[in-house]
């Protein structure tokens, strides 16, 4: 659990939460993390109330800010060594105002950013540099279509086999993807629909991002078409995100956990 919902600034003040409590989190309604209560006996010396902030900061530079965050993280382009703060320093310099400005940056632009030594930058060129070799259900994730988490990026992926066949597709052939309802299928196609979108897209192509076509479930000549696999435990070989993108590209469906449909079971350490 990385986030929990306090709801309000009345239950805030109600539970008298603090910057740097520990709590008690439980899962509320069986899938939302929520604060239940404060250890006080474990509260730092000096906390104060937290008071909600009276101006809202500047709304585009913290939309471009998280915008890269999440392009550049691990599930997305796994981008290593670009966190919250270097984000923030691309941003405020100008240096990126949409994540494909990454794929431009050179060693000596980076190295001059405060904090930032040569070894540093040379490692996050290099990072930035594996990341053009990525996958079909990385980029949709990636971009941020709204809704579009990984799970639904993978069906897109397996289901159209291409960017272009995703991208052409209207409201109604998209609600035929599985698990894809009426609202996700208009802010897919709303995204489509965006002339910035597609030329960000076009961009990151041009700047050398690849990604290979996804065996479609039309090609039931894919070695694996028709399976569906659950990945469990630590793998030797690969990751389980690695492992899951070579069995889509051969056709396989990746499963988060068994049922009757399930053809096999990887399973790895621990």
């Amino acid at each position: 659990v990385t986030n929990a919902t306090l709801h309000n600034a009345e239950e805030i003040a109600r539970k008298d939460v603090r910057v740097g409590d520990t709590v008690l989190v439980r899962r509320a309604g069986d899938v939302i993390p929520e604060v239940v209560s404060v250890l006080l006996a474990k509260r730092p010396p000096g906390t104060v109330p937290f008071v909600m902030p009276s101006t809202v900061p500047d709304q585009a530079f913290q939309q471009h800010v998280q915008a890269l965050i999440h392009f550049a993280s691990r599930r997305a382009m796994d981008i290593e060594g670009l966190g919250d703060r270097l984000a923030e320093q691309l941003v405020r310099e100008g240096l990126v105002t949409n994540p494909a400005d990454l794929y431009g940056l050179s060693v000596s632009q980076l190295t001059a950013l405060e904090r930032l030594g040569e070894k540093s930058a040379e490692n996050l060129a290099q990072a930035i540099d594996r990341s053009r070799r990525t996958t079909l259900p990385r980029v949709l994730f990636a971009v941020g279509i709204s809704e579009v988490g990984e799970t639904t990026a993978r069906q897109l992926a397996q289901h159209f086999g291409t960017l272009e066949t995703i991208a052409a597709a209207d409201a109604e052939t998209l609600e035929q993807v599985p698990d894809i309802g009426p609202v996700v299928a208009a802010h897919i196609a709303r995204f489509f629909a965006d002339p910035a979108h597609l030329a960000l897209l076009h961009r990151l192509q041009v700047l050398g991002v690849t990604w290979p076509e996804i065996a479609t479930v039309e090609k039931m000549d894919a070695p694996l078409a028709g399976w569906t696999v659950v990945l469990t435990g630590a793998l030797d070989s690969m990751t389980r995100d690695e492992a899951g993108d070579r069995l889509l590209a051969l056709g396989a469906k990746v499963s988060g956990s068994v049922s009757k449909k399930t053809t096999l079971v990887v399973a790895g350490s621990d």
